[in-house]
């Protein structure tokens, strides 16, 4: 099934490009592009999409703003927060508003569309520089001397409190699979019940519960 993709930035020639990149394969289609939020809120009631490629600053409805209101559009689509400004609130703010993923525009094609993949088959995308940092930001406003939080993953099973650590560490399915000797196909159910069992929105609401439970720690991405 084609993924249906909108692209929202202000720049009639960045629109072109990412509309080309994605155009250019056989799996995704960019449904309409829009130059700011309130234009891409409208086209969405009138065309819904499955993704959106949302550009942060923009003239009138910042993409922050029209992100949270493009997910609480039903269907909602899943939003992917891009900019060329790697600030940490922007990070914070993005992911606060319902982003499943943050890119800065520099990031290489093949990133881009693996993050749309990733995206609509119901997984976040997130940097690993910008899952470090978001972390800091989340043990900052804990306090350093805060106690972890167990209960917040006392439901799920020693094997799935492995995989969720591992999931915070940045590992994808793939790598999951290998360094856990499973197949892909357990993965996935260990991520959908860690998902549900946690009350994620999806791995990056999942990297945070394991933060506060204790499971992982901003130092442990950085090793």
């Amino acid at each position: 099934m084609t993924i249906r993709v909108a692209v929202v930035d202000d720049q009639q020639l960045v629109r072109a490009g990412f509309a080309m990149v994605i155009d250019s394969q056989p799996d995704m289609a960019v449904s309409w592009q829009a130059g700011d939020g309130q234009e891409a809120l409208g086209r969405l009631s009138a065309d819904p999409v499955d993704i959106v490629i949302m550009d942060v600053q923009m003239p009138g409805l910042d993409g922050i703003e029209a992100t949270r209101r493009a997910i609480a559009a039903d269907p909602a689509p899943r939003v992917i927060v891009l900019t060329t400004f790697d600030i940490d609130r922007y990070v914070l703010d993005a992911i606060a508003a319902g982003a499943s993923g943050f890119l800065l525009k520099d990031t290489e094609p093949e990133q881009l569309l693996a993050s749309i993949r990733t995206v609509a088959g119901g997984d976040a995308t997130l940097s690993a520089r910008s899952t470090r940092r978001l972390l800091d930001h989340v043990r900052q406003g804990l306090g350093t001397g805060s106690a972890p939080e167990p209960a917040l993953v006392e439901d799920l099973t020693a094997r799935e409190a492995e995989f969720l650590r591992h999931m915070a560490l940045g590992l994808n399915n793939g790598e999951l699979a290998e360094g856990l000797f499973v197949s892909e196909a357990t993965v996935k159910t260990h991520v959908g019940r860690i998902l549900a069992k946690t009350g994620s929105r999806d791995r990056v609401q999942a990297v945070l519960v394991a933060f506060r439970a204790g499971l992982v720690t901003a130092e442990d991405l950085r090793g």
